[in-house]
């Protein structure tokens, strides 16, 4: 077995990959095409007779593939199904760093996929607490108790919108302007930020439509999204490119965190930096640009 380190609960997830776990071929080199996470699939994109062979085809590659520095998360089968508990058992005992809850409706899908993960665990020898966990909204039901889900286990990393799954639900199309989803994901957001965790935005299917594509993601980012699920890697580029903090705004960071330190150590609590002024709300931010700004590669300080 390839070993992995321990899985981060905070790190950087701009991009989230998803590949059929079926497929050998796709999975085996995921790791080169640079997306934060890769998301191998045992849901819809394998047939109902080929479940097995995927979760063969899963194990295999979490046993002897050396993804390096990229998450390996699995996307299981619902728990309306009769594939979800093998789904865990495999993820688990193949060294997943995380679980993907399709269909998460509620804190009790949390809770009984926690149990399993952790039954799982022990049968498996596998270090408690090792295996995260994230739910994928994909009703109005999700939506509205999305902070419970978010809320409801030590193990959740993030959540995420199923667009084509809601869009279905609420009876709408895909609009250019992401009026279909927007209550969703504000709402998903909201509850993230409350809970802690990470939220990620859903596939932009139409890969023939760069412009589209490109308007999404950056609605995303002013939206306050941590990241965006992905179905090719050409996606990677432009996603990792705009939540990527600018040098602007790490200089920014810098200055803040770098007079916060000064103005305390005389006890000033309200101070001004380049004509702006700035308390201790402002901090946090700063702090998450320069961990944001080292994970990307643009930071080497010591302020964080």
């Amino acid at each position: 077995m390839i070993p992995r380190p321990r899985p981060e609960r905070f790190r950087l997830r701009r991009t989230m990959m998803f590949m059929n776990a079926q497929k050998p071929g796709l999975i085996k080199d995921a790791y080169i095409y640079g997306a934060d996470s890769i998301m191998l699939d045992l849901e819809d994109a394998v047939a109902e007779n080929q479940k097995d062979a995927a979760r063969f085809s899963l194990y295999h590659a979490l046993r002897s593939i050396d993804y390096g520095d990229t998450e390996v998360i699995v996307r299981i089968n619902g728990l309306d199904t009769p594939h979800w508990r093998e789904d865990v058992r495999v993820c688990v005992a193949g060294g997943a760093d995380g679980i993907r809850i399709a269909k998460c409706e509620s804190a009790d899908d949390v809770h009984t996929i926690e149990r399993a993960v952790e039954e799982t665990e022990r049968e498996f020898g596998v270090e408690q607490g090792r295996t995260l966990l994230m739910a994928a909204l994909e009703s109005p039901k999700g939506v509205l108790n999305a902070y419970e889900i978010c809320s409801a286990s030590e193990r959740m990393f993030g959540v995420a919108i199923s667009g084509g799954d809601f869009r279905k639900c609420m009876q709408t199309t895909p609009q250019r302007d992401g009026v279909d989803m927007l209550f969703a994901r504000g709402q998903m957001l909201l509850a993230a930020r409350a809970a802690g965790i990470q939220c990620f935005d859903t596939v932009f299917t139409n890969l023939d439509d760069q412009e589209g594509f490109e308007a999404e993601v950056l609605q995303n980012k002013a939206m306050g999204f941590d990241g965006k699920s992905l179905i090719n890697p050409r996606q990677i580029r432009f996603v990792h490119q705009v939540f990527a903090p600018t040098e602007k705004e790490v200089m920014q960071a810098e200055k803040i965190l770098l007079a916060y330190r000064e103005q305390s150590a005389a006890g000033v609590g309200v101070f001004t930096v380049d004509g702006k002024m700035i308390d201790i709300a402002f901090i946090p931010g700063a702090e998450r640009t320069l961990r944001l700004a080292r994970a990307c590669g643009m930071y080497e300080g010591d302020l964080i």
